[in-house]
Protein backbone atom coordinates (compact mmCIF):
# COMPACT_ATOMS: atom_id res chain seq x y z
CA UNK A 1 0.00 0.00 0.00
CA UNK A 2 1.39 3.41 -0.91
CA UNK A 3 1.99 6.18 1.57
CA UNK A 4 -0.97 8.21 0.30
CA UNK A 5 -3.42 5.36 0.74
CA UNK A 6 -1.93 4.49 4.12
CA UNK A 7 -2.24 8.08 5.34
CA UNK A 8 -5.82 8.31 4.10
CA UNK A 9 -6.68 5.11 5.94
CA UNK A 10 -5.12 6.38 9.18
CA UNK A 11 -6.94 9.70 8.79
CA UNK A 12 -10.24 7.88 8.33
CA UNK A 13 -9.66 5.73 11.41
CA UNK A 14 -8.64 8.78 13.48
CA UNK A 15 -11.73 10.67 12.37
CA UNK A 16 -13.96 7.70 13.22
CA UNK A 17 -12.44 7.49 16.70
CA UNK A 18 -12.70 11.24 17.26
CA UNK A 19 -16.38 11.50 16.42
CA UNK A 20 -17.52 8.14 17.80
CA UNK A 21 -19.47 8.56 20.99
CA UNK A 22 -20.61 5.33 22.59
CA UNK A 23 -23.83 5.39 24.59
CA UNK A 24 -23.13 6.59 28.11
CA UNK A 25 -24.45 4.54 31.02
CA UNK A 26 -25.08 7.28 33.55
CA UNK A 27 -26.33 4.92 36.24
CA UNK A 28 -23.07 2.94 36.11
CA UNK A 29 -21.12 6.20 36.36
CA UNK A 30 -23.17 7.27 39.37
CA UNK A 31 -22.54 3.91 41.10
CA UNK A 32 -18.80 4.17 40.44
CA UNK A 33 -18.57 7.72 41.78
CA UNK A 34 -20.63 6.81 44.84
CA UNK A 35 -18.38 3.85 45.62
CA UNK A 36 -15.30 6.09 45.40
CA UNK A 37 -16.85 8.54 47.85
CA UNK A 38 -17.67 5.70 50.23
CA UNK A 39 -14.07 4.43 50.10
CA UNK A 40 -12.68 7.89 50.89
CA UNK A 41 -15.06 8.37 53.81
CA UNK A 42 -14.18 4.93 55.20
CA UNK A 43 -10.46 5.67 54.91
CA UNK A 44 -10.83 8.58 57.28
CA UNK A 45 -10.70 11.49 54.91
CA UNK A 46 -7.70 13.19 53.42
CA UNK A 47 -4.34 11.50 54.04
CA UNK A 48 -2.36 13.75 51.70
CA UNK A 49 -0.71 15.67 54.54
CA UNK A 50 0.81 12.49 55.95
CA UNK A 51 1.95 11.26 52.54
CA UNK A 52 3.65 14.51 51.55
CA UNK A 53 6.69 13.69 53.71
CA UNK A 54 7.20 10.46 51.79
CA UNK A 55 7.92 12.44 48.63
CA UNK A 56 10.13 15.07 50.25
CA UNK A 57 13.81 14.30 49.79
CA UNK A 58 15.92 16.61 51.90
CA UNK A 59 19.12 15.27 50.33
CA UNK A 60 18.01 16.19 46.81
CA UNK A 61 20.09 18.91 45.15
CA UNK A 62 16.97 20.93 44.34
CA UNK A 63 16.16 21.22 48.08
CA UNK A 64 19.40 23.14 48.70
CA UNK A 65 19.20 25.54 45.72
CA UNK A 66 16.96 28.09 47.37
Amino acid sequence: MGRGRQKAKHTKVARDLKYYSPPTDLTALQRELQSQRDEVSRAGGDDRAEDSDDWADEDAPSAHRR
